[in-house]
């Protein structure tokens, strides 16, 4: 195998540890600080490491600026924002385990959206998944310990924006600079989560130090801000482009399989047996959807002829 495409499945799997395993981290934080303030002053510091980062070493890169380059910038930043406005509200209703898989749906997404959207016609294999996922997010959220409420419905909102993201991202990675057209769908978000901070949320909070430098709070803006939004966010940008859609696809499914991990280990969270049946059956649908259909054939025929 290519050792650039290892290095991005590696470096993509990391990412989706990082994204996992900031849920916890997040719902703590936004008891403090709401949803809008939180994203944008996560965003903005890290709009501004990008950007520093941009002008000192990569100013080359700047040249390159057009009006096609930031129209694609702010088409992912927009997607970037309906994801993650929505998940961090549903944070605010739901556990980060069931926010986590939740999320998750959005890798059975893709494959109905990139039909709808780039005329790609899903297999047999993206359809199954997408009905086993459903019936698994049906297990999940539908049991007595922890029943469907408006957090679920706006983390399913925030899947939808998510596998988007995942489909202009590989739309346009490969077109124009990772770092620039990162800096810009980074800022995207920084501005519309300021806008709607400002107009629905009392903003001021941001600008408290007794609320920024909570624990809970510096803590989740410090490692969501560098490790969740501008290393994560680049690295997807950067890398999307060295791996098939069904790779990145398969890598993002365990995103939702560290959310529960952490939200175990740090937060107390229990599944119940329903919950966790339904966590195994969304995962299933994920792997099952990017499964090569000519081998999920094969195995049919064997298994049916023996």
């Amino acid at each position: 195998m290519n050792r650039s495409v290892i290095f991005a499945d590696v470096s993509l799997l990391l990412v989706a540890f990082v994204w996992g395993t900031t849920f916890v981290l997040v719902q703590n934080a936004i008891a403090f600080l709401e949803p809008f303030s939180f994203n944008g002053v996560r965003f903005f510091l890290a709009a501004l490491i990008l950007g520093g980062w941009l002008v000192i070493f990569e100013r080359k890169q700047i040249k390159k600026m057009d009006r096609k380059l930031l129209i694609s910038g702010v088409i992912m930043g927009l997607f970037l924002f309906i994801g993650y406005a929505f998940q961090t509200i549903g944070l605010l209703h739901t556990t980060s385990s069931k926010a986590g898989f939740i999320t998750g749906l959005s890798v059975v997404m893709v494959p109905v959206f990139s039909l709808m959207l780039l005329k790609i016609k899903p297999g047999f294999n993206a359809i199954i998944g997408v009905l086993i996922a459903t019936a698994g997010l049906y297990f999940l959220t539908m049991t007595d310990n922890a029943p469907l409420n408006i957090g679920d419905a706006y983390v399913l909102i925030c899947a939808v924006g998510f596998a988007l993201h995942i489909i202009f991202t590989g739309k346009y990675s490969s077109k124009y600079p990772a770092l620039l057209l990162t800096v810009i769908q980074v800022s995207t978000v920084a501005v519309l989560s300021v806008i709607f901070a400002l107009t629905t949320e009392d903003w001021q909070q941001a600008l408290e130090t007794e609320v920024l430098f909570k624990a809970n709070v510096v803590t989740a803006l410090i490692v969501t801000s560098l490790f969740a939004t501008a290393i994560a966010f680049f690295a997807q940008t950067a890398f999307q482009k060295y791996t098939t859609p069904t790779r990145v696809a398969l890598i993002f499914a365990m995103e939702p399989v560290f959310a529960a991990a952490a939200g175990f280990m740090w937060a107390n969270e229990r599944l119940s047996f329903s919950a966790l049946a339904g966590c195994l059956l969304i995962f299933a649908g994920m792997i099952f959807a990017e499964l090569p259909a000519k081998k999920t054939f094969l195995t049919f025929r064997k298994k049916t002829a023996s």
